[in-house]
């Protein structure tokens, strides 16, 4: 074989690995991110992923497609960003139940939201608000827990649906005050609130964002919040840790997560996205005019919320033997 020939056979190899090195060095994203979302088009979880999809789409210079997978309280959509390739290309909302209620609820998911996920960013809590229908007695907490105590099992309380936030409030306030109350279950907390403004069941624990345009126009008052301290919007209204009831704390979380074994450096590149999308003006006047509390911060932050979240709900699922429907 001549010298020349060599030398040719020599650089076209060289430049064989070049272009491996090239490939393989290629930055992230390079491609499209598809954004899953546990529930339906048009809720509270599908309008704040489009948001931060949108935010995190400029920042990252690649479209973000938000694609809704309802089902099952989130477990289906859930169970999709777990077993998707974990290359930063599939990533989606994480939410309250589908990471820290539904293990325990359900019993046979087929993802493990410990083992199968990687938490990104908490983006936001939103506490919950224990509202009656204007014309009851009740006036304070004090008055529901003496009526239930009176009455054992005749109050009764309303929910969007079994082992969701609405009523896991509730079993917690049960369990927390020793009182014994009825669970009305309906096919969506709207149609929970219509029947409490129709005077059909004494109360509900409802998302602040949701309850609140009823309160503002008098047809539900507020009792107390679920927060830690109470809420800008509703500054008359006390929390349950105020009036010596702290264990009767809600936050109905959501963030982003990412399949298993999805790089580190990808991770954190979503992550330093996401905190920059939640410091724009319009987005951050967005949520706390909602009621929420805004999120932010580490991927190790948000995964021990998540264990402490499933460690909690864990104990009020069992003691209150909920199944789902």
């Amino acid at each position: 074989m001549s010298k020349s020939t060599l030398a040719k056979l020599f650089l076209s190899t060289s430049l064989i690995y070049l272009g491996v090195g090239v490939f393989a060095q290629t930055p992230y994203p390079s491609k499209p991110i598809n954004f899953i979302v546990p529930y339906g088009a048009g809720g509270g979880a599908d309008s704040r992923s489009r948001q931060i999809a949108q935010g995190m789409s400029v920042l990252l210079k690649q479209p973000i497609v938000v694609e809704n997978k309802a089902g099952a309280g989130g477990n289906i959509g859930t169970e999709f960003i777990a077993r998707a390739a974990p290359d930063g290309y599939v990533i989606g909302m994480g939410n309250f139940a589908p990471l820290a209620v539904n293990k325990t609820l359900f019993g046979n998911l087929r993802y493990d939201p410990e083992t199968d996920l990687t938490p990104i960013m908490l983006i936001e809590k939103g506490p919950l608000v224990l509202s009656v229908n204007p014309s009851s007695s009740f006036k304070t907490v004090q008055d529901i827990v003496a009526a239930a105590k009176a009455k054992p099992g005749e109050l009764t309380f309303a929910s969007g649906g079994i082992g969701g936030s609405h009523q896991l409030s509730a079993e917690l306030f049960k369990q927390s005050t020793d009182i014994d109350m009825i669970h009305v279950p309906y096919k969506s907390g709207s149609a929970g609130l219509m029947d409490l403004m129709a005077g059909n069941v004494n109360m509900m624990f409802d998302q602040m964002y949701s309850a609140m345009p009823s309160i503002k126009s008098g047809k539900l008052r507020p009792i107390a919040i679920t927060s830690e301290k109470r809420s800008p919007l509703l500054p008359e209204v006390p929390s349950f840790a105020e009036i010596g009831m702290p264990k009767v704390k809600v936050l109905n979380w959501q963030g982003l997560v990412a399949p298993k074994g999805t790089p580190k450096a990808v991770i954190d590149k979503l992550n330093a996205a996401a905190n920059e999308v939640l410091k724009d003006p319009k987005l951050r006047g967005m949520m706390l005019e909602q009621g929420n509390e805004m999120g932010g911060g580490s991927p190790e932050e948000f995964n021990a919320l998540i264990k402490s979240e499933a460690a909690k709900w864990s104990v009020v699922v069992k003691a209150a033997n909920i199944k789902p429907e």
